[in-house]
Order: structure tokens, then C-alpha cells, then sequence
């Protein structure tokens, strides 16, 4: 079974295969899938925000879930829940 994902994370992947010990950001889990098969590293969008307020870059990321359920990212309410208890917002 051919998986298909689109251009911005083929590149990303195709990048990442070029830079060693790199880590990309994918939210698709075809591309997910991709990644693992050529042993690329990768976290998610989340994963990043969660970091930025425990490392004290931004103060909080209440407000940025809010501005990406504004947007077609798909956020369920338990992996948003996740997300505040992992950055010690509930």
C-alpha cells in the first residue's frame, strides 16, 4: 500500500534525511508513518508549544490551542487536554 503525503512534508522528511540528527515537526500520521520507515526523527506541533512554555518562551499555551482551533487543525479535546496538563496549565 503506496501512502501519499503532500509536498511540504515530503520535503521536510527529504530534508531531514539530508541533516543528521535533525528532528521535524509532522502532525500527519501518514507522514508520521513515512518518517519511522526511513528512521527520521519527529515531533509534533503541540509537542513544540508544550516546550516553548517549559522552557519559558512563551507564558502560557492556552491561548495559541485557542488560535489553532480557530484553523483546520484537527485538536481533540483529550489530546488538548494532555496538552495543559503537560505544560502545568490545569
Amino acid at each position: 500500500m503506496e501512502m501519499q503525503i503532500d509536498k511540504g512534508e515530503s520535503s521536510a522528511i527529504a530534508l531531514a534525511l539530508e541533516t543528521p540528527h535533525s528532528t521535524v515537526i509532522l502532525d500527519d500520521y501518514r507522514a508520521r508513518k513515512i518518517a519511522e520507515q526511513f528512521d527520521v526523527s519527529y515531533t509534533g506541533t503541540i509537542s513544540v508549544i508544550i516546550k516553548a512554555k517549559i522552557n519559558g518562551v512563551i507564558p502560557s499555551i492556552k491561548p495559541i490551542l485557542t488560535k489553532i482551533k480557530e484553523t483546520d487543525f484537527r485538536l481533540s479535546a483529550d489530546l488538548e487536554r494532555q496538552a495543559l496538563l503537560a505544560a502545568g496549565e490545569l
